[in-house]
């Protein structure tokens, strides 16, 4: 029912910049039902478990975790389906696969994930 699609991960060196990009598509996405769902990202680092990284409110309410506070801004486009994550001095600590999640209907979705590897 739906689909999350992210996208814009890569190879960057410490202290750059990306845009992670989440398109969500079925369900969600019909008469404007996706403005009404908290949409957030997480990440998952090799040998360690999934943690929340940030999350926007139906209203635009913004919540990250400490350790990309101040560095990291998530966002959302209504009309694109689509959420946000701007990542800026970007550190190696932040190389992960980084996954869109949404809790539409009760159910969790989670897109297929971008990789993003921080390293000189």
């Amino acid at each position: 029912q739906v689909q999350l699609v992210e996208s814009g991960g890569g190879l960057v060196q410490p202290g750059g910049s990306l845009r992670l990009s989440c398109v969500a598509s079925g369900t969600i996405s019909s008469r404007s039902i996706f403005s009404r769902y908290p949409m957030a990202w997480y990440r998952q680092a090799p040998g360690k478990q999934r943690e929340l990284v940030a999350v926007i409110s139906n209203g635009g309410i913004r919540n990250y975790t400490d350790s990309v506070k101040g560095r990291c801004t998530i966002s959302r486009d209504n009309a694109k389906n689509t959420v946000y994550l701007q990542m800026n001095s970007l550190k190696p600590e932040d190389t992960a696969v980084y996954y869109c999640n949404t809790n539409f209907r009760m159910v969790a979705y989670w897109g297929q994930g971008t990789q993003v590897t921080v390293s000189s």
